[in-house]
Order: C-alpha cells, then sequence, then structure tokens
C-alpha cells in the first residue's frame, strides 16, 4: 500500500513539474488550396436534371397540392437549389417514373419528407411545427 501512495505521489509530483514548462507552438500559413477539397465533377446531365425539377415545381397543379400540403412553392425551389447533383437526379428520376398526371401525391410526399428531415435538422425553416435538434 505505502508502495503504490509513493507511486501514484511521485507521477503526481513529476506530471505536475512538467506542466509548468512552456509549450512551443508553430504557426505556419497555409494557403488555400491546401484546405479546399476538389470538387467532385458533376454528374452527366446534372443541369438537365435540374431543369426537369424547377420544371415540375413551377407547374399550377404541383404548386395547388404543395400549397395543400403546406410547403410554400419557393422554398422548396429553393431547396431544389441547395441540394446535390445526386439528390437532384435521384428525384428528377422519380418524377420521370410517376404516371402523368397520376402519381404527384407520392412525389410531393417525397418532397415533404425531405424538407421536414431538414427543417429537424436545423438546415431549412419552413414549417412552423417543427423545433430544431440544434
Amino acid at each position: 500500500m505505502l508502495i503504490a501512495k509513493r507511486l501514484v505521489a511521485s507521477t503526481l509530483i513529476v506530471s505536475c513539474t512538467l506542466m509548468g514548462l512552456p509549450m512551443q507552438a508553430q504557426a505556419v500559413i497555409v494557403p488555400t488550396d491546401a484546405l479546399i477539397t476538389p470538387t467532385t465533377e458533376a454528374l452527366p446531365g446534372a443541369a438537365d436534371n435540374r431543369g426537369r425539377v424547377n420544371s415540375f415545381f413551377a407547374r399550377d397543379d404541383v404548386r395547388q397540392a404543395m400549397l395543400q400540403q403546406g410547403v410554400d412553392g419557393e422554398a422548396a425551389q429553393a431547396r431544389v437549389a441547395a441540394m446535390s447533383d445526386a439528390e437532384v437526379a435521384e428525384l428528377a428520376g422519380r418524377i420521370d417514373q410517376a404516371p402523368a398526371g397520376g402519381e404527384v401525391l407520392g412525389l410531393l410526399f417525397t418532397v415533404f419528407i425531405v424538407l421536414l428531415v431538414t427543417d429537424i435538422l436545423g438546415l431549412t425553416k419552413i414549417f412552423p411545427f417543427t423545433r430544431s435538434i440544434r
């Protein structure tokens, strides 16, 4: 027991003594290129996909359905502009798979869920009934 106390006391004495020594730090100017990761190349057809999704949200029947769900059309288009190319490609694929004039509700539900999740994560503030986790 006495040996353990001496060992602990000796360790504390050495560590407290070493804490008083000055630490050295180096500051170096880092070029911007070293900090910024290169952007990945845009997916093929990314501009076409964004155009298709934006034109879909610009339709009157889609805007009316979004308003019935409580989603502002401008907020939805702003969210589409913030989406990555892969997310827009997936959304455009869902638009293409939807029957003409039919499964708009399923697509709007998907958009509603995406907007709801981004509201909960604190990335957007579209719905007044959500609370951010941040």
